[in-house]
């Protein structure tokens, strides 16, 4: 466990742990208010993460930011991370022996942030952090409360991109978490 971001981040950079390692352009270790209530938990870099190093600024980063702006949400304001932080071959899901060899820096990022509510953007973000026995189709839009954390399972925005009707659920969870952060 670290106790500064500095030398949290440097081991993470410097990482082998897993294959993945061993093809990424950058890591992709997070970005946002590092004391922020709110966190969002995606599963993985893709392309345009892993050549500019931050999460979500690829089409479905571009996605999250439309929704952030029409729910009054400033990025900057929040923290962004992702439960691996080197990008998957042909943007799959990661394998569970590369989301465990993360998983203890995305711990140690959640213990730095404190945040009071954790978005988990997809079933791989959910799976991980919940336990496998959580599937995204039951789970999103319901509050889970786990070691003084409420944690929202939503779909991830890449998925809103495949299917299009998932924008509506999406919307109204992440309005759930607006609700939520005002009353906390």
């Amino acid at each position: 466990m670290f106790n500064n971001w500095e030398e949290l981040e440097e081991e993470c950079k410097n990482c082998t742990k897993c294959k993945l390692s061993k093809a990424r352009n950058n890591v992709v270790f997070g970005t946002g208010n590092k004391k922020a209530d709110l966190m969002f938990i995606g599963e993985g870099p893709g392309a345009d993460e892993d050549m500019q190093g931050i999460p979500f600024v690829g089409r479905a980063g571009k996605l999250m930011n439309m929704a952030f702006k029409g729910l009054g949400i400033n990025r900057e304001e929040v923290y962004i991370a992702n439960v691996v932080k080197c990008r998957p071959p042909n943007n799959r899901n990661p394998e569970d022996d590369e989301a465990s060899a993360c998983l203890d820096y995305l711990r140690n990022q959640v213990i730095l942030v404190k945040p009071k509510i954790i978005v988990l953007l997809g079933s791989v973000a959910l799976r991980n952090i919940l336990g496998k026995e959580y599937s995204i189709t039951s789970a999103r839009g319901k509050w889970v409360e786990k070691n003084g954390i409420l944690y929202m399972p939503t779909f991830h925005p890449a998925a809103l991109l495949r299917d299009e009707s998932k924008k509506i659920l999406f919307w109204r969870d992440l309005k759930l978490v607006l609700n939520k952060m005002k009353e906390i």
